[in-house]
C-alpha cells in the first residue's frame, strides 16, 4: 500500500450518502451524522483545488424499496427520490465538475454499496482513478459496502475516519466495521494526515 496520501493524479474522493434523511432530524438519522459535514467540506476543497475528481452518491430509493418497513425491509421510508429527504445537505460543498452516484433504486433490491448497479467503477477508471478517498454515511452500511466493494474492484482505499459516523444498530457495530474495513486492506486516515502530507 502506498504510504504518500496526499491527493493527486490518479486520486478521487467518494462522498457517500450525505443526505438530509441520514442528519439528525432525518427519517433514518444517523447520531451525531452532521459532524461529517465540516470535515468532508475540507477534503473536498482539497481535491477541488488540485482538480481531482470528486463523487457524491445517494440513496434514491423508489417509495415501494424493499429496505422499507412496509415491504419486509429494516428501515423506515428514507431518501426516496426527488423527496426533500433525499436531498444532500444543505451546507454540504458540491464543486462545479462533481459527479453524482444514484444507487438502490431498484425495488426490489437493496443496494449499500456506491459501486452496485451503478457506473461508478468504470467511471473511476476512465479517468485513470488507482485510489479512493471514502467518507460519509454511515460507516457500517453505505461506507463499509462501498469501501469492500472498491477494493474488490482493485481501487486503493484511504478510509477518512474522522469523516464517518454509524448507526451502530448493535453497540459497538461502527468499531467492527472500521476494523473489517483495515482487515481488508483499507488504509485509515484523518484530515491532520492529508494536509501534513
Amino acid at each position: 500500500m502506498s504510504s504518500n496520501v496526499k491527493p493527486g493524479t490518479g486520486d478521487a474522493l467518494l462522498v457517500v450518502d450525505v443526505q438530509n434523511d441520514f442528519l439528525p432530524g432525518g427519517a433514518l438519522a444517523v447520531p451525531d451524522g452532521d459532524a461529517v459535514v465540516p470535515v468532508i467540506n475540507r477534503y473536498i476543497e482539497a481535491f477541488a483545488e488540485r482538480d481531482l475528481p470528486v463523487f457524491f452518491s445517494r440513496d434514491w430509493h423508489p417509495v415501494n424499496h424493499c429496505s422499507f418497513k412496509e415491504q419486509g425491509g429494516p428501515w423506515p421510508p428514507h431518501c426516496v427520490a426527488g423527496s426533500d429527504g433525499a436531498a444532500f445537505a444543505s451546507d454540504l460543498m458540491r464543486p462545479p465538475g462533481s459527479t453524482v452516484v444514484d444507487k438502490a433504486q431498484t425495488p426490489e433490491r437493496e443496494a449499500y454499496s456506491d459501486f452496485e448497479e451503478t457506473d461508478l467503477a468504470e467511471d473511476l477508471r476512465e479517468r485513470g482513478v488507482e485510489r479512493v478517498f471514502v467518507g460519509g454515511l454511515a460507516t457500517d452500511y453505505c461506507v463499509l459496502y462501498t469501501v469492500k466493494d472498491a477494493l474488490s474492484h482493485g481501487f486503493e482505499v484511504f478510509l477518512l475516519t474522522d469523516a464517518i459516523r454509524a448507526v451502530d444498530v448493535e453497540p459497538g457495530d461502527g468499531e467492527r466495521a472500521v476494523a473489517q474495513m483495515q482487515e481488508l486492506g483499507a488504509t485509515p486516515i484523518d484530515l491532520s494526515e492529508l494536509e501534513q502530507a
